[in-house]
């Protein structure tokens, strides 16, 4: 059965699903912030109109983890970079560290990845068993039944390590974009990027787990038909 139309129906699914989510998002992270800043530069200067810019995307962080409610590594994560933002509000600093602050967050979590892959213990692993944990206790057992598969262990350690290097791409990126582009322009450039990074990064973990998936299917059905074949005899 071709993928391609599948992929394409599941798309369309998500957006009529999260479209108006999307355009939230758009409004709180790249319209508000822009026009706040347009707005404070001549009377507050450069770096007190883009602290001011930053408050919309901080309330909406502070929305969407008291809605969510839940208290696990990946909205502590989340909770990090509030904080270094509130601090960069509270304490100023340069313009450059003001407009990198959230891709410190970004680095730190990409060789958070990666030093849990060094450690043998896949980020990618465990914030997937908490996500599954919060839906049902029983799944979660299910998914960690799974650890005594050599391939399911190095398809977390693959994902892991993919996201590391994402991230840590997108923060490298965004230092470069600093110092080539405008404040205005990087308003609405970084924004693009990160969301482009995690839309990628998002799209390909589901098609390398749907892969990974069927692979293990077929070395279950090999493995069981090789047993079957040995009874026989």
């Amino acid at each position: 059965m071709d993928e391609k139309p599948q992929l394409i129906a599941g798309l369309i699914a998500w957006l009529r699903k999260n479209g108006g989510h999307l355009l939230v998002e758009a409004l709180v992270n790249v319209i508000l912030p822009l026009a706040i800043y347009n707005y404070a530069e001549a009377p507050l200067g450069e770096v007190k109109a883009l602290l001011a810019s930053s408050a919309p995307p901080i309330l909406w962080s502070l929305v969407e983890f008291a809605r969510h409610r839940r208290v696990d590594a990946l909205s502590l994560l989340v909770v990090s970079g509030i904080v270094l933002s509130l601090l960069a509000m509270i304490g100023g600093g340069g313009i450059r560290f003001l407009q990198l602050r959230e891709k410190l967050v970004t680095a730190g979590i990409g060789l958070a990845f990666l030093g849990s892959a060094a450690l043998g213990k896949p980020l990618i692993y465990q914030l997937a068993r908490a996500t599954m944990r919060r839906r049902s206790e029983h799944e979660a057992q299910q998914f960690e039944a799974l650890q005594m598969h050599a391939g399911f262990r190095r398809t977390m350690m693959v994902m892991t390590l993919v996201w590391g290097l994402g991230l840590l791409a997108d923060a490298a990126v965004s230092v470069v974009l600093v110092f080539a582009l405008s404040i205005r322009e990087y308003l609405i450039v970084n924004p693009i990027l990160g969301y482009g990074t995690m839309g990628a990064l998002g799209l390909w973990t589901a098609l390398y787990a749907r892969r990974a998936r069927r692979r293990g299917e077929a070395r279950r059905v090999a493995a069981a038909a090789a047993r079957l074949a040995a009874g026989s005899d």
